[in-house]
């Protein structure tokens, strides 16, 4: 707990004639107006001088929530909210995004991946730069603020910098980047954009296509932005070129809500596979085949999906202890580990007719590297096993691999003080100890930790709902965050 701030005393040399009985009250004070005027200039809470900052409402929260709900109303769909990378809606909230950037006296550009940048090149532009962002694009259905807080917050921050004529005086360049791909809907492999600066993105990844056959390179063409496998090799940043990477972002949890705190400290993330499973039987008419005859897909695929979820919620009845699996790993992931399956699909689809193909996807997430692996065996290897007793044809694709994330102890340390900094200028009272939280989200700090070191701050969700449109950030908890990331800039100057 920090200690009180220490109060102000005022020295200034009195006029014998000041002191004369006659002087009233009302002269006494109004000789010492100036000096109070000049220690009451901005208007929020002390320091630890007992200066007071300027909270910067109206950049922070008013501005801050307006620019998030008229974010979330940027969309490829009607009725709810859709953008999925280089869409039309992506391309549109992409230059709002910059705009907002310029506003904030930010230089800007769109790199050959979509991703959008703003920087502010400070003292020394020769510097390792500090990144700081999130991603523009959305799941279908979303929220509005999934990605799309952590780059609002940074953006306001660096306005409120430079309203107060600070900006310029960073030690550092800082870099505000608005990915275009983290969530993976269009082309089923995340984080397009945070890869391609990280330099792990394969060039294959260009030819990539979605459902209608439309590959990554053509949807950027489609947007006007030519990339080669040379430019996207280039878009890597030097790792001499970065000081680090921050990321605001929403808990996607319940934990700040129980603790009645708007931010947390993030220490890791787990590690995530994504695998697309297919099961190709044999297609008939629904009523003519008879039961002991049938190889049909759907039933293997959910036998494989209620076997998924008894693997998942009892590791150690599946997994078996030898020297790539320990009981230590089992025991981690009794805490951590979570398995999903997220979509299906049939073909042919009809009420009438046994499918001939399901496809469906598996999203495995553990913070013990080692432990998700052996989840991923122990289930591929059950999977063919009961696909050969149901003759049917099963097949199993690694989409996506992120290890997890162990978040840089001491960027963590400067993200859980600058939380406080940013709580008890707002409330002006202690608000105690600032938690520390685990991710079982991937985020593009994944991505970026490949590149840089790494820190989190977790902002306060509703109920811990994210991926829905009930997803909601209450006001003064966007302002609390802006107000960290704030705290954080000023350590810089």
């Amino acid at each position: 707990m920090a200690a009180p701030p220490p109060s102000i005393t005022f020295s200034f040399p009195v006029p014998h004639a000041i002191m004369m009985k006659s002087m009233s009250i009302l002269s006494f004070i109004l000789l010492l107006s100036p000096l109070f005027a000049m220690a009451n200039t901005s208007f929020g809470a002390e320091n630890t001088e007992g200066i007071k900052y300027d909270l910067f409402p109206e950049i922070l929260k008013e501005e801050a929530v307006g620019r998030l709900n008229e974010l979330g109303k940027v969309s490829d769909a009607n009725g709810y909210l859709e953008r999925t990378f280089q869409s039309p809606a992506s391309v549109r909230a992409g230059n709002l995004l910059r705009a907002w950037m310029e506003d904030a006296g930010l230089k800007t550009w769109v790199d050959q991946m979509g991703n959008v940048h703003g920087r502010a090149e400070g003292i020394n532009p020769s510097e390792k730069a500090l990144l700081i962002g999130s991603h523009l694009d959305t799941v279908i259905d979303a929220g509005f603020f999934d990605g799309s807080l952590g780059i609002i917050c940074a953006i306001s921050a660096l306005k409120a910098l430079n309203s107060s004529g600070r900006l310029g005086k960073l030690r550092r360049p800082v870099e505000v980047i608005a990915f275009s791909d983290e969530e993976g809907v269009r082309f089923q492999s995340t984080f397009l954009g945070s890869a391609a600066i990280a330099g792990i993105l394969p060039v294959s990844a260009l030819q990539v296509h979605d459902k209608n056959g439309v590959t990554v390179q053509g949807a950027l063409r489609a947007s006007s932005i030519e990339t080669t496998e040379e430019n996207l090799l280039q878009l890597k940043y030097e790792p001499e070129s970065v000081w680090g990477y921050v990321e605001v972002h929403i808990e996607q949890g319940p934990v700040l809500e129980n603790v009645g705190l708007p931010l947390g400290s993030v220490k890791g993330i787990a590690g995530q596979t994504r695998l697309k499973v297919t099961v190709k039987g044999t297609q008939g008419h629904a009523g003519t085949v008879p039961m002991n005859m049938r190889q049909d897909p759907m039933v293997a695929a959910a036998e494989l999906i209620v076997f998924l979820e008894s693997l998942c919620k009892q590791p150690d009845y599946y997994l078996s202890y030898d020297g790539q699996c320990t009981s230590s790993t089992v025991e981690s992931l009794a805490g951590s580990l979570v398995c999903t399956v997220g979509e299906i699909s049939t073909w042919p689809s009809a009420s009438n007719v046994i499918p001939g193909q399901v496809t469906f996807t598996v999203d495995v997430r553990a913070m013990d590297d080692l432990g998700r692996e052996a989840i991923i065996y122990e289930f591929s290897n059950r999977l063919y096993h009961m696909c050969d007793r149901r003759s049917v044809f099963c097949n199993v694709e690694r989409k996506h691999d992120a290890n997890a994330v162990v978040c840089d102890p001491s960027l963590s340390r400067q993200l859980k003080s600058a939380s406080y900094t940013a709580l008890k200028r707002i409330t002006d009272e202690d608000p105690g100890d600032v938690p520390v939280l685990m991710s079982g989200a991937g985020h593009d700090a994944m991505a970026m930790s490949h590149l840089t070191k790494v820190g989190m701050l977790f902002v306060r969700c509703r109920g811990g709902i994210s991926h829905s449109p009930a997803e909601h950030v209450l006001d003064d908890d966007v302002w609390a965050a802006g107000m960290a990331v704030l705290a954080f800039l000023e350590t810089l100057l």
